[in-house]
């Protein structure tokens, strides 16, 4: 549990990159720390200006196994470039992958990229596009807010302020056909866990809260194949970060940025935001409501859903969070997906 955040695992699919690109490896230094990129630039055209992907939560080996190829390839294709590395202590990248770098420390690391890619004189680096899932819908906003030279944000399964696994929690015992009480008792028992740890008590204090939680098969699951076992140790890493942060007085749930709202106000660009209706990740319904409430004031906002789409905006039977590793489900976008995302740069940028 090294930070009970809403978390995106990505799943690695594998397309290929068409010959409409030509690639190169660019990398660049963050607090010291050498992180391995790769730029796609169009072929025989000039650039419109260049998308930087931005990573959901987890490890990543984007390079070399070329996530979102066919999400690259779609924006390639609307005539931009692309640029994507992996994190510290993954794939090529140097220094030691860290699950819990905060949000903030995220987009500077993402400012830092773009000064190398305006220090390297790269084609059409002063116009700079972000595209992003999840825990990149809490990056990108900073970013855009300290970085006022952004045109143009690509969000995809956004979040909230708060913390939300909860809901990941509820909706996927839900899924496992947990009875009602049980899955109030298990989700009761998260959140106590998290005012526990909190308040900076001590491991065996949580673990005797927790006992039906600790004994939830979906939740022993995701905590060995994320988190590691958990134990001493593994409380103390997301405890200590935890401690920082301040707890909603209404749900008890983790402020995960505080002055949110303020933030996605302050966004006065082009934003394209994209939900799963079958997303059991993230309450989409109450991100794309804050949305509109707060980027949809300056008229800048476009936002579509998709019928049968999960948290990755695949098609799915449940969304659960492990249902396409476990049903061997096929990677198949959801229809008019990419071309979403292709018509709106050409509507916006041509």
């Amino acid at each position: 549990m090294k930070r009970i955040i809403a978390l995106t695992i990505l799943t690695l699919i594998f397309f290929n990159l068409k010959a409409q690109s030509n690639k190169q490896v660019l990398n660049f230094e963050f607090e010291g720390i050498k992180l391995n990129g790769v730029l796609n630039l169009p072929k025989d055209q000039k650039p419109k200006g260049i998308v930087l992907i931005i990573h959901g939560s987890g490890k990543t080996n984007a390079v070399a196994q070329e996530w979102y190829s066919d999400i690259r390839e779609t924006i390639v294709k609307a005539g931009f470039a692309t640029y994507m590395w992996d994190k510290m202590g993954c794939g090529k990248s140097g220094g030691a992958f860290n699950y819990n770098q905060s949000v903030q420390n995220s987009a500077s690391e993402v400012i830092a990229a773009i000064n190398t890619l305006k220090e390297k004189q790269i084609s059409e680096s002063n116009h700079i596009g972000l595209y992003g899932v999840s825990r990149a819908g809490w990056i990108n906003p900073i970013v855009i807010n300290q970085y006022k030279d952004i045109s143009f944000w690509i969000s995809v399964s956004g979040v909230d302020d708060k913390e939300n696994f909860g809901y990941l929690l509820e909706e996927n015992l839900r899924i496992e056909e947990l009875p009602k009480g049980s899955i109030n008792l298990i989700v009761d028992q998260w959140l106590k866990g998290i005012k526990i740890a909190h308040s900076g008590e001590s491991f065996e204090a949580y673990m005797n809260a927790t006992k039906d939680l600790q004994n939830n098969t979906f939740w022993l699951r995701f905590v060995k194949e994320n988190m590691g076992e958990m134990n001493k140790k593994t409380y103390t890493s997301f405890q200590t970060p935890l401690m920082k942060q301040t707890l909603d007085k209404e749900t008890g749930l983790p402020v995960y940025i505080e002055d949110f709202n303020q933030i996605l106000s302050n966004v006065k660009i082009p934003v394209l935001a994209l939900f799963g209706e079958t997303d059991m990740n993230v309450d989409w319904k109450k991100t794309k409501l804050l949305y509109e409430k707060t980027v949809g004031q300056n008229k800048n906002l476009r936002t579509k859903t998709f019928s049968n789409c999960n948290h990755n905006i695949f098609e799915c039977k449940t969304g659960g969070f492990y249902e396409f590793q476990d049903h061997k489900l096929p990677y198949k976008r959801c229809d008019g997906f990419l071309n979403t995302i292709e018509y709106w740069l050409n509507n916006k940028y041509d």
